[in-house]
């Protein structure tokens, strides 16, 4: 029937208005059940559990077998860590296993089969799904005894699936790759000439005394490749050259020449490449989401359009303002956007709105979300009128300032006074007295700050909050301090009462007057404008730091099921030969030392998370002859991903953001009582181009599953 029509019509419009609103496709069925399912997969109660779920999966490792659960990662003094039994971790991750089959066949069944075999993602996260459910069978059938568990490495592409900024991001890069690997191909020229060199250069000779290059660095191609490969990284740096240079000053034109040309010229040129090939990136990507929030409107203005109370005679497709008022009161977005739009349909005197109105109302989603101070508070008392004007004047937040580097300062001499006296000697009553002095001030400077500026107004501002809740922290401790310890006097050095000595609560107290001197970077201008800048960029770019927490999981991950069972504890050394492959040089000291340090780097997943350092430790510091020749593999490769290939991306997308941002921040005016709270898409919205009317209909009419009337 019509009513039955036109409630689908509404629930349409509905949906595709918070699609436009998340940046959503409208790529999905449309039928009244679907579109209940649909708003139901997409509400916070399912996403919450959806990320929960994530969360879940990806933290089994660290309390999987090796487990991570010990206070010290030192095998001389740390308990034996608790392995939880055989079924307990397994039925947790078959847990998520089902909702993750939920989550897949959601998604399969709302964008039509058709979109589906289009859909790589989707048929990834199946094939994902099967392997890690049958890992997990035979899992059990060994008793969970099995050496080797791929699932564990797939585990990240759950979280790599559920972002669709992550997949922009991976998508982008991939269409970096071949720029990358020109440089990358450039720089594996300049290495293997320069090893050739360097094995010609410090050849075997008669005299074993002056051969020490060649026996620590250039004995054979293997060793010469990666003592320069680790000389690339400077980890090496000047070890590598100090035989050599001892023998002959020359020689260390060769490693300067190296270090120049890899270093200074190959690496940075491989930065710059990078950046101009993955700085439109960012601005692709934001084009492609507006172009998806404007077809999501487009898409429900046309649904809405449908509707029979619509006028028969109107010779273009309009929209009375009672049907959309009636699908804003059902659409969840921000109350603020919502209520802009609803005053605006009030303020206009027609009855039905076109296509460019339409659109036009919901241009109050792209708009800066301007967070406005609340006033201050009036009073009658001319006394109180003058100490408001005083103590609400920038000037005395800038004696605060001088009053807390004063406190900096103090704390400061204490510390080089005491640095070489013995705890019995040390008498704490002078840093606590001061530091009884300057929490008194900042107590009163806080309460004379919420007289004048009234407490709404005072905890509007982030660095109020900041500021007082620091100055809460340090009066409770310090009344905490008082109450156990009593007041300070000369030669206060009581016994150890309670959870924490006099000196321990002492030294906390300091590093919060430390941390609260921070309080002075909204009042430098350029140090403002870098802080804020960088706490936007951090919000903006959890997409990119998303996939870095990927990389780091699956290296984390194979390392682990790569040198297990390689580290014999300190003091057990007598099978560590055996432990390795006879490519192995046997240097018993060197080699618990690398034992200890894998032992404490990829022994667990908390510690292999640490890895950054184990390839410059393992590769050069404790002697590239003590590492195998297939573990040398999995190093190199985790310094071209995180180092070369991801810094210099990571590089290259914060330098876009941050230009644009220092930019878009210089040319505005500040205004005192108005922030402008930006997300990322807002930042180029003024280089950003509209989409044209005929590019909106014709992606309309492609449509897998709604039929236009026109």
């Amino acid at each position: 029937g019509i009513g039955a029509d036109n409630d689908l019509y509404i629930n349409q419009a509905i949906v595709f208005i918070e699609d436009a609103i998340q940046y959503r496709s409208i790529n999905h069925r449309v039928d009244s059940k679907s579109l209940w399912l649909y708003r139901w997969y997409y509400s916070r109660t399912c996403q919450w559990i959806l990320s929960l779920t994530i969360t879940v999966i990806l933290a089994l490792a660290f309390i999987e077998e090796p487990s991570s659960l010990t206070v010290t990662s030192d095998v001389r003094y740390r308990l034996p860590a608790w392995n939880p039994p055989c079924g307990l971790t397994e039925s947790i991750e078959l847990l998520c296993f089902l909702v993750f089959v939920v989550d897949v066949s959601v998604k399969s069944y709302l964008i039509g089969w058709k979109e589906f075999w289009k859909n790589k993602w989707l048929m990834a996260y199946i094939l994902t799904l099967i392997v890690s459910l049958t890992d997990w069978i035979v899992s059990l059938s060994f008793f969970c005894k099995e050496s080797v568990r791929i699932r564990r490495i797939l585990r990240p592409f759950f979280l790599l699936q559920n972002s669709s900024m992550m997949k922009k991001t991976l998508k982008s890069i991939n269409s970096t790759l071949p720029e990358m690997a020109s440089v990358v191909l450039l720089l594996a020229v300049h290495l293997s000439l320069f090893t050739m060199f360097g094995m010609l250069l410090f050849a075997r000779t008669k005299d074993n005394q002056q051969d020490k290059e060649w026996v620590v660095y250039f004995r054979n191609l293997p060793d010469s490749l990666t003592s320069l490969l680790v000389l690339l990284t400077t980890a090496n740096n000047p070890d590598v050259m100090i035989p050599a240079y001892s023998k002959n000053r020359a020689y260390s034109i060769f490693f300067i020449l190296f270090t120049v040309l890899g270093n200074l010229f190959l690496m940075n040129l491989l930065t710059a490449i990078i950046y101009n090939q993955f700085r439109g990136y960012l601005l692709k990507s934001v084009q492609s989401s507006l172009f998806r929030r404007r077809l999501g409107i487009r898409a429900a203005f046309e649904v809405l359009s449908s509707l029979k109370e619509t006028p028969a005679t109107a010779q273009q497709s309009c929209v009375s303002v009672g049907a959309l008022l009636q699908v804003l009161q059902k659409v969840e977005m921000d109350s603020r956007c919502k209520q802009a739009i609803m005053r605006s349909l009030k303020m206009c005197s027609c009855d039905q709105l076109s296509a460019a109105q339409f659109q036009k109302l919901f241009e109050e989603l792209d708009k800066d979300a301007i967070k406005q101070h609340p006033p201050s508070p009036e009073y009658q008392s001319h006394f109180v009128q003058k100490m408001q004007f005083a103590f609400g004047h920038p000037y005395f937040g800038y004696l605060g300032n001088v009053v807390a580097l004063a406190n900096i300062i103090s704390i400061c001499v204490v510390l080089v006074m005491d640095a070489d006296k013995q705890p019995s000697e040390r008498d704490d009553f002078f840093l606590g007295a001061i530091n009884c002095f300057f929490i008194l001030y900042y107590l009163l400077e806080m309460l004379l700050k919420i007289l004048a500026m009234g407490l709404k107004r005072y905890l509007s501002y982030p660095s109020n909050t900041f500021d007082g809740l620091l100055t809460v922290i340090l009066l409770i401790l310090e009344i905490a301090t008082f109450a156990v310890y009593g007041f300070p006097h000369p030669g206060w050095r009581p016994e150890f009462m309670g959870l924490l000595s006099l000196w321990d609560m002492v030294r906390l107290v300091n590093m919060l007057i430390v941390f609260r001197f921070l309080r002075i970077i909204p009042n430098m201008k350029f140090m403002a404008l870098v802080v804020t800048t960088l706490l936007d960029l951090v919000k903006n770019l959890r997409a990119f730091a998303g996939i870095l927490v990927v990389v780091f999981y699956a290296f984390a991950i194979t390392g682990i099921m790569l040198f297990k069972g390689a580290v014999v504890p300190l003091g057990n050394t007598r099978n560590s030969e055996a432990e390795f492959p006879g490519t192995c040089t046997p240097f018993s000291i060197k080699k618990v030392v690398v034992l200890h340090f894998m032992e404490k780097n990829v022994i667990s997943c908390y510690s292999a998370h640490f890895q950054a350092e184990v390839i410059y430790c393992l590769l050069s510091v404790l002697s590239v002859h003590l590492i195998c020749r297939w573990a040398k593999i999995y190093f190199v490769a985790w310094w071209l991903i995180s180092s070369v290939i991801w810094v210099n991306l990571f590089v290259a997308l914060l330098l876009e953001n941050f230009i644009h941002k220092w930019d878009r921040r210089c040319q505005r005016e500040s205004l005192s009582d108005i922030e402008y709270q930006r997300t990322v898409e807002l930042m180029f919205r003024d280089v950003l181009e509209e989409p044209t009317e005929e590019e909106l209909m014709e992606k309309l009419h492609q449509h897998p599953h709604l039929q236009l009337c026109r």
